[in-house]
This record gives structure tokens, C-alpha cells and sequence, in this order.
């Protein structure tokens, strides 16, 4: 206050002069201008730094204004980073005193020196050397340096450095002014660094959140979808606008799925589980997990799905194929059984046959009963066959011989459903090189799928039409069988799906959906293809295409059936 009063004496007093009192308004009139430049740099400092600037950018916007009122020629800032002073901005670059990336030594650095004492250090260059810099520091001809140590918080980030070529006298005001200028820069670094390592966080746990192969959702307060991971796009075939905002209720009674343990979890504050069931048949198991604060409370919750339908299936199959097995084993030891007595029967009527001619009833009579035996024992014979768990062999084999083997199993039962049975088989049809037996599975499902689509039908044509035959594709002979039915025929969205384990149309003691798999897995092991056309209403008709042998080959070359469909 007393100076105040001074200062409006000499300006105002009587004792004062024209010249002094101009002379004293030109000296306020700078150091007031110089203290606005000094406000309007710091100012300008925070305003254009920007956490992506790099650290060479910032220090030539800082020089540049520091110029205006100070005679420095160089900046230079070095940066903690795991417990040592690294060298990590200069400008001008020329005029550097070390390489950026250069760890300083603790013991004669200059700067490690000063960040230690956490002082401002005005140091003149010394001859001869004291600290490491001093040396280059001479070659760059500075004579002066400022050491401003950057603190934010009590923790110290690293030291920014003034160079001059010349020697200025500084007042208290501008050390107290580099200083303050000091400690917004080091608000800065330390603002970018957090927000750096907040930006490196989020992008982690992102990029975690979106490496994950199943489906994951967060849900906020509201039980509103937030976040999701790629896997839910391509799942649910839906796009962001759809999923985002919707609620777990909204969402998945539009896909027809059984209620999603979201709600739940958000009643009771605890972890749900539920198994979904798509409306196009595929299975979740979901667990919603809540997301607590600090105090316990719920305000959100994180909802895993992963998609178990092939693990399903292929348990079911497993099942199966054990039932399979258990009925193919007991298929084999029934028909070993009736060999012994139908080995009699044949013997006897044979003998019986040697006294009677076929022109008398009896010779008639056991003539029906041997031709039936015989019948009987082909019947036998490929239950035994089919039944058979020895590993599959390749070999030239005959297309028209696998059809006749299993119409010799089921022609009858076909026959006796009133269906007609056309039988087309080509002449001189080339053989292919596979095993017999499993393209007879092939055929058999082909078979009775065609049956069962037929009965299905209130058509009074019920026909069933076997051919074979070989064609050229794409340069190579192919052998054909197609099976031609007037059935119900498949409806064209369907088409895709017949192929997928499990699907059937049929009712649960009818079928399991694994005939077609199975098929299509086979026809597919032996470099085959099968294809289907359908006409709802009408009937449908399924190819098998296998590549005829090019050569006899010889046999021998080990098979092992293949279960993965």
C-alpha cells in the first residue's frame, strides 16, 4: 500500500518533474506489457497443447513466444520414463544438445543434478567440464542455460532447459514467471500422460472385448444394451442400430428365444444361467454375471453367450452312434442265430427237391421254400455286411451293386407300402474307388427318406424311380444314382438346412436328422458330392456324384470311416 502511495507522489507530487513523470509511466507501462505477454504465453501454452502434439511441436510454439521477451536460442525437455531422465524434445533440432532417446547419467548429468534438487538453476557453461553437457553445450556456442525441473502433484516428470548464446541478467519476476510457465508444462505432460495411459487401457480392454469369439453384451442401469463385441453382429445377422439400446427382453423375444437371464440377474443381484433356443435351432448357454461399484451396488451387468449347438449335436451323435453300434452288434449276433436254422431249411428242402419234380405242387411248394431261404440268407449276409465295425477299404467298386445290395434289404418293405419301384441301371457302368459299404448307407437313407416322403403324400401316384448312369464334368467321368420320388417335396428355404445334423422334418420315432449329415460326409470322403432339387407338392430328387476309377486299381488301401459330418 505504502508503495502505492510512492509511486502516485513521484508521478503526481510537486516535487516531481515533466521528465520523471513520464520516464516512470514508460517504466510501469513496460512492465506491465511484458506481465501481459508473460500471462498471454502461459495462457497460449495450455490452450494450444494438445495431448497427440509431439513434444518438438510444443517446444517450438514455446520458444517462439519466450523470444519475444527473453533471448533464448534453445529448448530442450527431458522426460522420466521408468525411473531415469531420457532426452525427449529439442528445438531447433540442429542446435541439439543430445539425441532424442538418450538416458542421462544420475551421477554427472546436469540435468538429473537439478530434477534432484527441485530448483530452478541458472547454469553458465564451465570450462574446464563439470557435467557431461558441458562439453557440447560449447561446441553449440551456448554460454548460458536455464534448468527448470518439471513437478506435478510432488512427482517429478522430467526438466526443460533454456539455452542462450548470450549472458542476460534476469530479475525475480521473470525466474518466478519461467517457473510458473514450468509448472503449466508440467500439468500438461502430466494431463497427456494420463489420458494416454487412460486411451491405452480403454484400447486394451477393446481389443480384448473384441478378440473374444463369443458373444458378449453390457447391460447399464437401465437393462439397456451399451457395448457388445463383434461376435453378437455376426451371430444374431443383425446390425449395430438393431442391438444397441434394446434391452435384453426386446432383443431376443424378436429372435423367438427363451427368456434371457439379464432380467433375472437384475433381480436378484446375482449371476443367471439359461440355455437359449433359436428359433433356427441353435443353442446358447448364457450366463449374466452384475457389475458392482465400491459399495456393492448393482449398476450393470455383462451378459456371455457362447454358441453350443455343434458341441450338441455332436454329443447327441456320439449317442448315437453307440445306439448304432449296440443294434449293429445285435443285428449280427440275431443274424448268425437264424443262419443255423435256415442253413437246415435250405439243406432239407434241397434234398426234398431231388424226389419231387417242379411240374407237382409239392416240387412247386419247395421250390417258393428254397428260393424264400435263399432270399432269407442274402438278407442275412448284408445285415452282416452293413453291421461290419473292420475299417473301410478303397477299391474299385460298382455303383449298380450297391443299389442291388440294399434293395435286397428293403425292396419288399417299399413294395408292400404300395409305392412302384422303377430300377433304371446302366450298362457298362464304370466302377469308382471307394467302399462298397458306405456308399450303400448312402443309399439306403437316400431310400427310405424317399419312402417316407412318398407316404407322406395324399397323392395316389406314390413312385419311387432308381437310375444310374455317367456323365463327363468338367473333363472327368462321373457315375450318377438318382432318386427320383413323388413325395411332399422340400420347401426352397429349407433346401440348405436338410444337410445339417439333426434337422429333420420327420417325428421322433421316424428319424433323427443324422441320415443326410452322415451321407453328405461320406459322398464328401470319397471326393462325391450329393445334390437335391425339389418341387413342393410335386416330389424331390437326390443325385450322388462320385468320380469314376480312372484305372483297376489294386485293393488294400486303408479307410477309416469318417464320423465328422
Amino acid at each position: 500500500m505504502q508503495e502505492k502511495e510512492d509511486m502516485i507522489q513521484r508521478l503526481t507530487g510537486v516535487k516531481s518533474s515533466k521528465r520523471n513523470y513520464y520516464h516512470e509511466l514508460k517504466k510501469n507501462v513496460r512492465k506491465i506489457e511484458k506481465q501481459n505477454m508473460q500471462l498471454d504465453l502461459i495462457n497460449q501454452v495450455v490452450k494450444s497443447f494438445n495431448i497427440d502434439m509431439p513434444f518438438d511441436d510444443m517446444l517450438q510454439h514455446v520458444l517462439n513466444r519466450l523470444r519475444q521477451m527473453f533471448p533464448f536460442d534453445h529448448l530442450s525437455l527431458c522426460t522420466v520414463e521408468n525411473n531415469s531422465l531420457v532426452v525427449s524434445g529439442s528445438y531447433p533440432s540442429e542446435l541439439a544438445v543430445l539425441t532424442l532417446g538418450t538416458v542421462l547419467d544420475p551421477d554427472r548429468s546436469l540435468y538429473t543434478d537439478a530434477l534432484r534438487r527441485r530448483e530452478t538453476v541458472l547454469y553458465h557453461i564451465a570450462s574446464p567440464s563439470v557435467y557431461i553437457e558441458d562439453d557440447m553445450l560449447q561446441q553449440l556456442g551456448m554460454t548460458q542455460m536455464f534448468l527448470l525441473p518439471l513437478i506435478s502433484r510432488h512427482r517429478p516428470l522430467g526438466v526443460l532447459s533454456l539455452c542462450s548464446t548470450s549472458t542476460a541478467s534476469y530479475t525475480g519476476a521473470d525466474l518466478a514467471f519461467l517457473q510458473q510457465l514450468a509448472d503449466q508444462l508440467a500439468v500438461c505432460i502430466e494431463n497427456s500422460r494420463l489420458y494416454n495411459e487412460v486411451l491405452r487401457s480403454k484400447n486394451d480392454w477393446e481389443n480384448t472385448f473384441s478378440a473374444v469369439t463369443d458373444m458378449l453384451f453390457y447391460f447399464d442401469s437401465s437393462q439397456r444394451i451399451t457395448r457388445f463385441n463383434p461376435s453378437v453382429i455376426a451371430f444374431l445377422e443383425l446390425n449395430s442400430d438393431q442391438i444397441q439400446g434394446r434391452t435384453c427382453t426386446e432383443l431376443f423375444e424378436a429372435l423367438h428365444t427363451d427368456p434371457c437371464p439379464v432380467t433375472e440377474c437384475f433381480a436378484t443381484g446375482h449371476t443367471a444361467y439359461a440355455r437359449m433356443t433359436f428359433s433356427d435351432g441353435r443353442l446358447c448357454d448364457s450366463f449374466a454375471y452384475p457389475v458392482l461399484d465400491d459399495i456393492g451396488q448393482m449398476y450393470g451387468a455383462i451378459l456371455y453367450m457362447k454358441d453350443i449347438t455343434k458341441k450338441v449335436h455332436i454329443e447327441a451323435q456320439l449317442i448315437q452312434s453307440g445306439k448304432l453300434a449296440a443294434i449293429g452288434e445285435m443285428a449280427a449276433g440275431v443274424a448268425h442265430e437264424l443262419n443255423n436254422p435256415l442253413t437246415a431249411i435250405l439243406g432239407n428242402t434241397q434234398l426234398l427237391l431231388r424226389e419231387f419234380t417242379t411240374d407237382t405242387p409239392e416240387g412247386k411248394l419247395l421250390h417258393d421254400i428254397l428260393g424264400c431261404g435263399k432270399r432269407c440268407r442274402n438278407i442275412i449276409q448284408n445285415l452282416l455286411t452293413f453291421s461290419r465295425q473292420d475299417a473301410y477299404t478303397f477299391e474299385p467298386c460298382s455303383l449298380n451293386e450297391a443299389v442291388e445290395q440294399v434293395l435286397s434289404l428293403i425292396r419288399y418293405q417299399i413294395e408292400q407300402s404300395d409305392i412302384e419301384l422303377h430300377i433304371k441301371l446302366a450298362d457298362d457302368l464304370p466302377l469308382f474307388e471307394g467302399s462298397l459299404q458306405q456308399i450303400e448307407q448312402i443309399v439306403l437313407n437316400l431310400l427310405l427318406n424317399a419312402k417316407d416322403a412318398v407316404l407322406d403324400t395324399i397323392d395316389s401316384i406314390r413312385r419311387i424311380v432308381l437310375r444310374t448312369e455317367a456323365a463327363q464334368h468338367d473333363g472327368q467321368t462321373i457315375v450318377c444314382l438318382h432318386i427320383e420320388d413323388t413325395g411332399c417335396g422340400i420347401a426352397p428355404d429349407r433346401l440348405e438346412e436338410i444337410f445339417h445334423p439333426f434337422f429333420t422334418t420327420k417325428e421322433a420315432r421316424r428319424g433323427t436328422g443324422l441320415g443326410l449329415s452322415v451321407s453328405l460326409g461320406i459322398a464328401r470322403a470319397h471326393n462325391g458330392r450329393i445334390e437335391v432339387t425339389s418341387n413342393p407338392g410335386a416330389g424331390s430328387r437326390f443325385t450322388l456324384l462320385l468320380p469314376a476309377a480312372p484305372l483297376p486299381m489294386e485293393k488294400g488301401e486303408t479307410y477309416e470311416s469318417i464320423t465328422d459330418c
